[in-house]
């Protein structure tokens, strides 16, 4: 049976099949979420916050808790889009603002521009560049680090 979630800031309502993830249900509806590890719970790309509804969702897994653990913009609320089931109807979702980078290209075709909105680090949230901050040469070196950074956490994480 299908269940009705609602997306913020956007205000749009979207049905989804019960068990079916929240990743889904963005991805539908043409959001653009990255899913850097692959739905596996193991990056901060699809974080996202649930303003209502919590108890309409799957309960968070280990993996999921850990994760979350290290997101600088997690707070009670938040859960991983691909790892959280809907379950139960009420369920009210909110994108947090900023942009995660996956690739070079992301950041090259910004340098000399000033960032629209917050750049964020794939694993952690954490912020590269600040909303209305200049993008820089300096960001190419600091994402091919975290690019490395991402693909041996990505790697070590199949190993276990």
């Amino acid at each position: 049976m299908a269940k009705t979630v609602r997306l913020e800031p956007i205000g749009e309502e979207t049905s989804i099949q019960t068990n079916g993830n929240i990743l889904s249900v963005l991805l539908k509806n043409e959001l653009n979420v990255l899913h850097e590890c692959g739905g596996r719970g193991m990056c901060a790309t699809c974080h996202v916050y649930i303003k209502s509804g919590m108890e309409g969702l799957s309960s968070p897994s280990r993996r999921e808790r850990r994760t979350i653990e290290v997101i600088t913009s997690a707070n009670n609320n938040s859960r991983l889009a691909c790892q959280a089931l809907v379950i139960g109807e009420g369920v009210v979702v909110e994108l947090p603002s900023g942009t995660y980078v996956s690739a070079i290209d992301d950041i090259e075709s910004l340098i000399g521009t000033r960032a629209e909105q917050n750049i964020l680090h794939p694993l952690d949230g954490r912020i590269l560049v600040e909303a209305g901050k200049l993008v820089t040469r300096s960001m190419i070196t600091q994402l091919q680090d975290t690019r490395s950074e991402v693909t041996e956490y990505l790697n070590h994480a199949s190993d276990t």
